[in-house]
């Protein structure tokens, strides 16, 4: 099966961004121990919001022949969705319902499939395996700094 290892480790994102939230409390959650840093909070709502945009690229690649799509702003998704008032229990099952879901469909598909490519607004043309493993660096981008966080506030 094509591309297994990427896809399994597209999975196991969810297991370790729990496994860094693992025993925080509310308020070490929505601390913001540096300042102009997101809390903890913040990271888990925008890697929540980025995981739809990324099914939406990924399988409209699968899907249709070279289409367009828009890059979004991570501060203005942070400013107008309501981070502070969001269920963390929630975001996490929409990150894993979500890579559940894209990784069901990806295990279908052929090798060949994974060089079929998109148009991206401001990075021009990207192949589904670029994509793939970009999604799957997201979380482990972000996790460095969830520790940075408990360091700071001795969690």
């Amino acid at each position: 099966m094509p591309h297994t290892s990427q896809i399994d480790a597209y999975l196991a994102g969810v297991d370790q961004l729990q496994a860094a939230i693992a025993g925080m409390t509310a308020e070490q959650l929505d601390a913001a121990p540096a300042e102009g840093k997101w809390s903890t909070r913040q990271v888990i709502c925008h890697l929540a919001d980025f995981e739809p945009v990324y099914l939406d690229r990924i399988t409209r690649i699968i899907a249709e022949d070279e289409p367009s799509f828009f890059s979004g702003d991570p501060d203005l998704f942070a400013a107008r969705l309501a981070y502070a008032q969001r269920d963390l229990a929630e975001e996490m099952q929409l990150i894993g319902a979500v890579r559940r879901h894209l990784a069901r469909i990806l295990r279908t598909l052929p090798a060949a499939d994974f060089q079929r490519r998109g148009n991206h607004s401001a990075d021009g043309p990207v192949t589904l395996e670029k994509l793939l493993r970009h999604i799957t660096a997201h979380i482990p981008h972000h996790l460095p700094f969830i520790a940075e966080k408990r360091r700071l506030l001795g969690c």
